[in-house]
């Protein structure tokens, strides 16, 4: 009998953890989806350091990813 309900809270238990670790791990992605302009902005620098695009190209494309 008590083995049984040792099983029952373990289960519940997992059950809990479970579901708190899909929360927390939906809301890291909604938060990484939010900072993805700022990635976008990051790779334009990057290669307009590189010398892959021209500083026209990439003002333009600034203003792009700024929605201006």
């Amino acid at each position: 009998m008590i083995f049984m309900m040792i099983f029952w809270i373990l289960i519940i238990a997992s059950l809990v953890f479970l579901i708190n670790w899909l929360i927390r791990s939906a809301g890291r992605d909604k938060a990484s989806r939010k900072t993805g302009s700022n990635t976008a902005l990051e790779i334009l620098k990057e290669r307009y350091a590189r010398g892959e695009i021209d500083k026209e190209e990439f003002e333009s494309k600034k203003k792009d990813l700024n929605g201006k």
